[in-house]
């Protein structure tokens, strides 16, 4: 009782605060439950080392993307969700599996290298030792005093990353005047450079940005051509400390050749061994790396599954909660994004076990290829909902409510953003009252950066992202070999699930879809 009390007195505390806005219907009843069963009760982490330890990485349309998959079809089975289905959204590309990889250097003494080679590059067709070549090139035509050079080497750019001390927390939370900061931020004005100076300004980053690109294809392309065995490359300023940075290591699409073995280091060994090279030591290396691709099915898939609804009126229309179940390879994924999809399927859980059935729809999303661009978010979007290039809408796109999103680490729910739709803030500050004291509380209009949410925004339809604390997400985990089961925090976890199950509920009751912003302009008019 003195539990219960506690609540009211919470959400009695923010009554004054609403009382020139329209007050949203709170079923304390439910939330009561929902807390007891997602607190004390919760299966998140069970399934978070389903989809990490037991799956392994989830790169799209990898073994370890099918495993995690299925368990979560399965899961929600048994969890008697219905509608399971793995989703196709259109063509992704080749699948890619790394087997087997070995880095060491051999000479002028022996030590082991830690490195992970970059998705969708070929092997190196067994073991092979090799000198080290360093390459100064900052552009493509530097590169052609290498022709000819490269048969049979490692090699790698001349591009020392410093190693810096950190005098700073890898995981933080945020603090009261951030989230304060987040909670008065107002609508940013439109830029004030004309289109001419964007368009400037963007093509300018652009042709950069392809120079480097060519720079590094060009290389590559010469190295494969020449019988080179690999490239070796910094993982940044970030991979530092044991842990490496490594993601993309090229195309993917069915038509593309095999990339050049490409494997990412730690700046620490990466500036040991340019050190050594450039000083003209005698240096031996050893690498062994071995990769599978498959191309029997080049489809993307995304996992959906639902609650249906029990409203006579409303059961056709949709609330929807989601996340990406794909992942980078050097790690299991767990903060990026075995959280989110973890969460997701933990609030499923959550509405089912408590037999409540609700007036609308709640559907899951787990989605696929959102490391290459939010490909299964809006694959999914443009066939359901409305194409973005055209804005021809389905007649799903106004029976649609609303779509929550988790995407920022293993942090806890500390708000929402808005997206800009002011029209929210309201609904959402009552609904996050009853959460108070498990810290939920800032309400922004801002964004934040892209993940599957936007797909949903890009057509009008509402979509958000969830304020999390950034724990140590950009620091340690974000598509690093650090991110694994250990990383995860359970209590935050048990709190996002909580949290997204009471607002899946509360959009699926309440009276009217959730307010919209104006349609965007179709993208081909508009293509900026």
């Amino acid at each position: 009782m003195r539990i219960i009390n506690r609540y009211s007195l919470l959400l009695a505390m923010a009554t004054p605060l609403l009382s020139l806005a329209q007050q949203e219907s709170i079923d304390q009843n439910i939330i009561q439950k929902i807390r007891k069963e997602g607190l004390e009760h919760s299966k998140v982490m069970e399934i978070a080392f389903n989809l990490t330890d037991m799956s392994g990485n989830r790169l799209t349309n990898s073994p370890g993307f099918a495993r995690a998959a299925n368990y979560a079809i399965n899961s929600l089975s048994e969890w008697g969700i219905t509608n399971g289905v793995l989703d196709p959204w259109g063509e992704f590309g080749k699948g890619w599996e790394l087997e087997k990889s070995y880095l060491a250097i051999t000479a002028p003494y022996y030590k082991p290298i830690m490195a992970y080679p970059k998705t969708w590059t070929s092997g190196t067709k067994g073991l092979q030792s090799a000198g080290v070549l360093v390459i100064n090139a900052k552009d493509s035509a530097d590169l052609q005093q290498y022709a000819g050079k490269l048969k049979g080497k490692i090699i790698l750019l001349n591009q020392t990353s410093e190693y810096k001390q950190s005098f700073k927390a890898d995981a933080v939370r945020f603090t009261a005047e951030e989230l304060q900061k987040m909670a008065d931020a107002k609508m940013t004005p439109a830029p004030t450079t004309s289109p001419e100076q964007q368009r400037a300004q963007q093509q300018q980053f652009m042709q950069q940005r392809m120079a480097a690109q060519r720079t590094g294809n060009l290389l590559k392309a010469m190295a494969k051509a020449e019988g080179a065995v690999a490239l070796l490359s910094s993982g940044g300023a970030r991979s530092h400390d044991g842990t490496v940075f490594a993601q993309g290591g090229g195309a993917y699409k069915a038509t593309d050749p095999d990339n050049f073995p490409d494997l990412a280091l730690g700046i620490e060994d990466f500036n040991s061994i340019l050190r050594l090279a450039k000083a003209g030591t005698p240096l031996k290396m050893d690498v062994d790396v071995k990769t599978k691709f498959y191309t029997k099915d080049l489809k993307g898939y995304n996992v959906i599954a639902e609650i249906p609804g029990t409203d006579p009126v409303l059961k056709d229309e949709i609330v929807m909660i989601g996340a990406h179940l794909d992942s980078w390879q050097a790690g299991t994924g767990a903060t990026d994004n075995a959280s989110g999809s973890a969460v997701m399927l933990e609030a499923m859980r959550i509405i089912k076990t408590l037999g409540i059935n609700p007036k609308r729809t709640i559907r899951i999303g787990l989605w696929s290829g959102e490391e290459q661009g939010l490909l299964g978010s809006r694959g999914y979007v443009k066939k359901t909902f409305a194409d973005p290039a055209t804005m021809q809408t389905t007649g799903a796109h106004e029976k649609f409510s609303s779509y929550f999103n988790i995407d920022n680490g293993t942090g806890k729910i500390r708000g929402i953003y808005l997206q800009g739709n002011e029209a929210c803030r309201n609904i959402f500050t009552q609904w996050l009252a009853p959460f108070r004291d498990l810290d939920a509380t800032t309400v922004t209009i801002n964004n934040t950066g892209g993940t599957d949410h936007q797909a949903f925004d890009a057509v009008g339809l509402p979509g958000f992202q969830f304020i999390q604390d950034p724990i140590e997400y950009d620091t340690r985990t974000h598509h690093s070999n650090m991110d694994v089961y250990d990383h995860l925090i359970e209590a935050d976890l048990k709190q996002m699930a909580t949290i997204v199950a009471s607002f899946a509920y509360h959009a699926a009751q309440r009276e009217e879809k959730l307010p919209r912003k104006a349609m965007p302009q179709p993208r081909a008019a508009n293509p900026r």
